[in-house]
């Protein structure tokens, strides 16, 4: 039954909208598909998340232009289908392949296209090898990933390292020196200590003391009564040193005092 000029219009418009975002497709032509394979055809290409058309040449050229599969669908002859996809056109290539490798007596590759290069039928089988986008951001991540694991092993080491030999010297001693520093102050706090009492001038005076009292006439006899004051006024921690000077004058006075 042939289409309408009207019918052939909402085609083109509604094939067109789809192929609007598409940045690849895989044409081909197939002879005696049945249901069931045209069935397992279309849920393996949708499976790599593409879509799949039986097209009439001169629509699907009009449907694709301006389209970035254009130069993929002009001029074509005989059947036509094309598969196309806004994603990974490796998953599309892959998917349609592994199809075609058990029902080639059914479909075969006519061209394709990526990102507007066109492709042939060698290209496509080539395109169908090789890894697909999650394969490639998997080993793109692990190259990102291991030169960073890498400086973090380095750096780890780095510290477990240092411990170790902390650890080593602490057990061998080798940072005793520093914890013994305060006791090298010692020797500095006796010598201070030792000098103290040269600076106590009470000490310092008893010689003096002892030179007047020689020096008193010996005549005198009110002498001895004089240093009996001397405690008076001698400030408290001094009187036991006036003491001795007083008995140590009478003592001297003594034989002088007999013998006259």
């Amino acid at each position: 039954m042939a289409l309408t000029r009207a019918k052939k219009t909402e085609k083109v418009k509604a094939l067109a909208i789809e192929l609007e975002h598409s940045t690849s497709a895989i044409v081909g032509t197939f002879t005696g598909l049945t249901a069931a394979k045209d069935y397992g055809l279309r849920k393996a290409i949708r499976g790599a998340g593409g879509s799949y058309h039986v097209v009439k040449n001169k629509l699907v050229a009009l449907a694709g232009e301006g389209t970035q599969i254009e130069a993929a669908l002009l001029g074509l002859k005989g059947v036509s289908s094309v598969a196309y996809t806004s994603g990974d056109p490796v998953a599309l290539a892959k998917a349609l392949a592994a199809w075609v490798k058990d029902n080639s007596e059914f479909f075969h590759f006519k061209l394709g296209i990526v990102d507007g290069k066109l492709l042939s039928v060698d290209e496509i089988k080539a395109l169908a090898t090789m890894p697909g986008k999650e394969e490639l951001f998997s080993k793109l991540l692990f190259l990102i990933q291991s030169p960073a694991q890498r400086l973090a092993t380095v750096i780890n080491a780095a510290g477990r390292d240092l411990a170790v030999v902390i650890g080593q010297g602490v057990e061998k001693g080798k940072f005793a020196g520093a914890a013994e520093a305060p006791v090298a102050e010692a020797p500095v706090v006796e010598a201070i200590v030792a000098e103290v009492p040269a600076a106590e001038v009470p000490v310092a005076e008893a010689p003096v003391v002892e030179a007047v009292a020689a020096e008193a006439p010996a005549a005198e006899a009110p002498a001895a009564e004089a240093p009996a004051e001397v405690p008076a006024e001698v400030p408290a921690s001094e009187a036991p040193v006036a003491e001795a000077l007083v008995v140590e004058a009478v003592a001297a006075e003594a034989p002088k005092a007999e013998g006259a």
